[in-house]
């Protein structure tokens, strides 16, 4: 009779090994490489990447070079992309491999700058910031204002916590009309039209798709009081650039703060530039140095989830839907 301590004990699983690339943005790499490595995966080397389980994607702006590296790595399961905004990307996904991205990662130095946005052209900062002699006075309350946020993803949970002391009546435009907590009342994208007209502060919060591609447009401007404005913290695509210079001329709507804007960066040349109810920010809702220990922290999570169940990919943060696009 053989002995419990003579049988075979099972072997331990395999590290995972997860290609951490490209190395074009060397302080991003660096941090990446290290969250793998804290999360108890093993970093693959250029000799090794044929044989990687994962791929955590390390330059955001380097998109153009992705299937050269995707190509090779036949044996990767998930990829990890850095942003919330996948659009870059878009044209690479499959269901043959499951995809993360940045999803919550970003939203709540973006939610606060929403907040800093809106209470600069509610007040009226912008201009006194730029006054040389003492002017009219002019402003509105943000406190229980009527705000419409188009999105239901992680910068509009942040957004929704934050507006709450403000006491504003707020509506959340998803492409289902499914309740979001903290919000006011949520409506279908395709009721949009409806609640423009009873906005004061439209915010958009949205991925970039198809369906919403240029969807903030003439149309929407006329639709909304000639005192309201508007947030752009989603992708500049959402809107039609020209149609908002002309709403913005006209003074169809109070005012617009973008930190993202088509095309970007916006040419030194533009008419944004020079209209006084147009704030702009150079896309700094989350910097690289306030995002890349928030991006670093999700990858780590989601290795940590990966080495310690690699069959479960479902219970990795951020999942992308490939149909969707984000």
């Amino acid at each position: 009779m053989s002995n419990v301590n003579d049988q075979a004990t099972p072997a331990p699983l395999a590290t995972p090994l997860i290609a951490v690339v490209p190395d074009s943005a060397p302080v991003m790499h660096r941090a990446l490489v290290d969250a793998v490595i804290g999360a108890g995966a093993r970093v693959a080397t250029p000799d090794e990447y044929h044989h990687a389980d994962a791929m955590v994607w390390a330059d955001p702006a380097g998109a153009a070079v992705f299937p050269t590296w995707i190509a090779q790595m036949p044996q990767v399961r998930w990829v990890q992309l850095p942003y919330a905004g996948i659009e870059n990307f878009a044209r690479y996904l499959d269901h043959d491999r499951v995809w993360t991205c940045g999803k919550g990662v970003y939203a709540e130095p973006v939610a606060e700058h929403v907040l800093a946005l809106a209470l600069a052209g509610f007040r009226n900062v912008h201009a006194y910031a730029k006054a040389d002699h003492w002017g009219a006075k002019v402003g509105r309350n943000l406190l229980g204002a009527r705000v419409t946020i188009l999105g239901a993803g992680g910068i509009t949970d942040s957004l929704l916590r934050l507006l709450a002391p403000f006491g504003c009546h707020t509506t959340v435009v998803r492409r289902q009309g499914s309740p979001v907590a903290g919000a006011t009342r949520t409506i279908a994208a395709a009721d949009l039209d409806d609640a423009l007209p009873d906005t004061d502060l439209l915010v958009v919060a949205w991925a970039l798709t198809a369906e919403t591609r240029g969807r903030v447009n003439a149309s929407t401007f006329g639709l909304l009081p000639d005192h309201a404005w508007m947030i752009n913290v989603g992708r500049g695509g959402h809107i039609v650039t020209s149609d908002l210079v002309e709403a913005l001329a006209s003074g169809a709507i109070g005012g617009a703060a973008l930190d993202v804007t088509d095309p970007e960066p916006l040419p030194n040349d533009h008419p944004l530039w020079s209209m006084p109810n147009c704030i702009i920010t150079p896309h700094v809702g989350n910097t690289p140095d306030m995002g890349r220990p928030l991006l670093a922290a999700r990858v780590g999570d989601n290795v940590r989830r990966f080495v310690a169940d690699p069959a479960n990919l479902g219970a990795l943060i951020g999942l992308v839907d490939v149909h969707a696009g984000y």
